[in-house]
């Protein structure tokens, strides 16, 4: 075993993993933290921790993780390449393993140009960093747990125990590329690899495809990524503006309809979304399982982790294994 991780375990031990995601407030106050972990204990076999999303400032990944971990659930504790020089970088990763976690999520991070959407004002003129990028970041980790070794050539007597994971964007322009990128991600150490959301199945088994032709599943864990999403609206903001979201219209077109079959009635027009949001997703979650080469999912409910549970029940994932010791 690399760290001895829950996630490590499950994914090691042949299971299908279901990890999901945790996104920490915009203020100082840890219970926002405390209630979502509560909420969503027992339902995943890991839980990501977001690192300011969208380039918002929030309760920072470790911080926020140290808090999940005390409620008994496991973090992935996400570091991006956007905020931090290779120093802070190393010295984060050295302190989130004194504090006791095991997985690490290795990603470059939103733009910052991201966090002036919708009603926020953000930073977007904050000046981002990109010492490393996330593929350097992934090696970075791995010298460090392997070799025992800063990336400056210093060694470590007591090496950071992480479960390496990395993010990856199958669907993503240019989409020739992207089998090439995963397969640098997993030479570079990645254990595990969560993707960007999936809804065109169809397209994402071919590059499946593609992946297993290389044997890169094989060489990494791939937890393909679940949005759920949550209104008409939503679909088509994530289709226009999140690079690598390719959303059929005839999934939009469901949306819509359910929208639609409400009438003048927006609170039934909001429930009933919700409603269809949660069926796509538990059946975007059978599709992605029956690919071969995926390991597992990662549920993204953004701003709704309430709904998690219930998909991840629907979608017969629950109760999750107990991961051999």
């Amino acid at each position: 075993m690399k760290s001895g991780s829950n996630l490590e375990r499950v994914i090691t031990a042949g299971q299908f993993a279901v990890t999901a995601e945790i996104g920490p407030p915009m203020d100082a106050n840890p219970e926002v933290v405390i209630e979502k972990a509560k909420v969503l204990k027992g339902y995943a076999d890991a839980f990501n921790i977001t690192d300011c999303q969208t380039a918002v400032v929030r309760i920072s990944s470790i911080a926020a993780a140290v808090l999940v971990l005390r409620e008994g659930l496991e973090p992935v504790m996400q570091m991006t390449c956007r905020d931090r020089n290779r120093i802070a970088i190393q010295a984060d990763l050295l302190g989130a393993a004194a504090l006791g976690l095991k997985n690490c999520l290795c990603i470059a991070g939103d733009h910052q140009s991201f966090s002036a959407a919708g009603r926020l004002k953000g930073h977007p003129g904050a000046k981002n960093v990109y010492d490393v990028d996330s593929i350097q970041l992934v090696n970075i980790l791995k010298i460090m747990r392997d070799e025992g070794r800063q990336q400056g050539g210093d060694p470590l007597k007591t090496r950071p125990q992480f479960f390496i994971g990395a993010a990856w964007t199958p669907l993503g322009d240019p989409i020739e590329f992207r089998p090439i990128r995963l397969g640098k991600k997993a030479k570079a150490g990645a254990d595990f690899i969560q993707t960007q959301g999936i809804f065109d199945v169809e397209a994402f088994a071919r590059q499946m495809e593609k992946v297993r032709n290389l044997g890169l599943h094989e060489q990494t864990a791939i937890l393909g990524g679940i949005i759920v999403p949550r209104s008409m609206m939503m679909m088509k903001y994530m289709n226009q503006n999140v690079a690598g979201v390719s959303i059929p219209e005839k999934l939009i077109a469901r949306m819509a309809k359910a929208k639609e079959s409400a009438g003048a009635d927006k609170e039934k027009a909001k429930q009933l979304q919700e409603e269809e949001g949660t069926k796509l997703a538990v059946e975007l979650i059978e599709q992605v399982r029956a690919i071969p080469g995926i390991k597992g999912v990662h549920v993204q409910a953004i701003e709704w982790e309430t709904q998690i549970p219930e998909i991840v029940k629907r979608a017969g994932l629950y109760p999750r294994p107990s991961a051999p010791a």
